[in-house]
């Protein structure tokens, strides 16, 4: 048994280097558990990909653990306060997949602006030649966007909306430097203020539920929300309510609550842009999200500073 084991696997473009390293795998937290107790013994780090909780029992299972080394800029799924009681330390892949995720927001609240979807089924299946053009769409340039939770993603969104000539709000646990951007100091005071809701938040207990029912009538009946950071930070029910009664006008989401399966009314919903949670899958980003979590991995194994530390 080797002193690295993956769990839930590593992203498609590193299984091959990770077979070269050695490291044995599991496919899930559950199988990795049930492996026998010599074997957990041996493994000092763990690289971990998925959103399944790993919590302190499961650390427990593994008496030599040292390390968990999340792929992904998200660590929710990982009891970190658990593995720093533990003396275990937690890494993640912060700023590579930063790109990735804006362009994605920004291709989600095109899409449902412009029905992009819609538009080339109608050419596809020939109703542009029976029925005549597609419906008018509504105009993405020149609105107000709102950008809740100014991080690294969160920047670069608005960075990106910012160049579609949209006048920018944004909601964060403190003010930042920005061009001029109007700060807000409640999620609710934003959505009143904004045509378009973008969701950057960290995951994690202090964040869930963070856009409340409240807020969202808040953004009223001419809103739209996109989310790009994790399912738990949005009242989904309160969500999916005013998107089937009108309450707000739509949605792009990337996330949700249930994953992969999430709930089957938002699959009824004609005023929703919906993908599934593939923000940063890219085969560029994936790749060096996989060298980041191995670098973790390394750093650990010979002693040296972690490269991106969480605790």
């Amino acid at each position: 048994m080797s002193e690295v084991l993956t769990i839930n696997g590593i992203e498609q473009m590193s299984r091959e280097a990770v077979a070269e390293l050695g490291w044995p795998g599991a496919d899930t937290l559950e199988a990795a558990l049930a492996l026998p107790e010599d074997q957990r013994a041996q493994v000092k780090a763990v690289a971990y990909f998925g959103h399944t909780p790993f919590g302190g029992e499961a650390m427990d299972a593994f008496p030599n653990l040292g390390l968990i080394a999340n792929f992904g800029v998200g660590y929710d799924a990982i009891d970190v306060n658990a593995a720093s009681a533990r003396g275990i330390k937690v890494t993640n892949t912060p700023d590579v997949l930063n790109d990735d995720v804006a362009d994605l927001a920004v291709a989600l609240l095109l899409d449902y602006c412009r029905d992009m979807r819609g538009a080339e089924e109608r050419l596809r299946s020939g109703a542009w030649g029976r029925e005549g053009a597609h419906p008018l769409q509504r105009k993405m340039s020149g609105q107000r966007a709102g950008i809740l939770g100014m991080g690294r993603i969160g920047r670069e969104i608005a960075d990106r909306l910012a160049g579609f000539k949209m006048e920018m709000h944004y909601h964060a646990r403190s003010e930042k430097e920005t061009p001029g951007w109007t700060y807000h100091a409640d999620p609710v005071s934003l959505a009143k203020s904004v045509d378009y809701l973008v969701v950057a938040l960290v995951g994690g207990p202090a964040t869930e539920g963070y856009v409340s029912r409240e807020v969202l009538e808040a953004l009223g009946p001419k809103g739209v929300i996109v989310n790009i950071s994790r399912g738990t930070t949005i009242d989904e029910g309160a969500m999916l309510d005013l998107l089937e009664t009108g309450g707000i006008e739509g949605a792009a989401l990337d996330v949700f609550l249930n994953e992969p399966n999430p709930d089957p009314r938002f699959l009824k919903l004609d005023n929703a842009v919906l993908q599934p949670h593939q923000a940063s899958a890219t085969r560029e980003t994936r790749t060096e999200m996989g060298k980041l979590q191995r670098a973790n991995i390394s750093a650990f194994l010979e002693g040296k500073e972690l490269v991106t530390p969480v605790n």
